[in-house]
């Protein structure tokens, strides 16, 4: 049924010359920050993967390695991390630090929050 409404959609405005864009990374609300200052919540994508760390470094996550998904949302965050595996999106090569519902500590992409990640701190 969705499918039918997205193709009926996408039909109208072509037969009425406009096009759809879709939502804009900027139209996210922020993250925010707990009240013990230190987490930072983040609405995110129920079930996504948390991936684990390169090694022992835990400052390196390991796109190989999923140790937990997380499917609560929102959920908590630590830190973000810039510079590492692409991810795609806004951040194309950001991290988050979280723990998964299985307790795993790990990362979990940009991809999979929904909200600006901009304002959590720097790991």
């Amino acid at each position: 049924m969705r499918f039918r409404w997205l193709v009926a959609t996408a039909g109208l405005a072509a037969a009425l010359g406009t096009t759809l864009a879709a939502p804009s990374a900027s139209a996210a609300s922020n993250c925010w920050r707990h009240e013990d200052g230190i987490r930072y919540w983040c609405n995110n994508v129920s079930g996504a993967p948390v991936y684990g760390s390169v090694g022992n470094n835990r400052l390196y996550p390991n796109p190989d390695q999923v140790v937990g998904t997380m499917n609560t949302n929102p959920s908590w965050f630590h830190c973000k991390l810039d510079n590492q595996a692409w991810v795609g999106g806004p951040h194309p090569t950001r991290w988050l630090r979280t723990v998964a519902d299985n307790g795993q500590s790990g990362w979990m992409k940009d991809t999979a929050i929904y909200s600006e990640t901009d304002p959590l701190r720097d790991c």
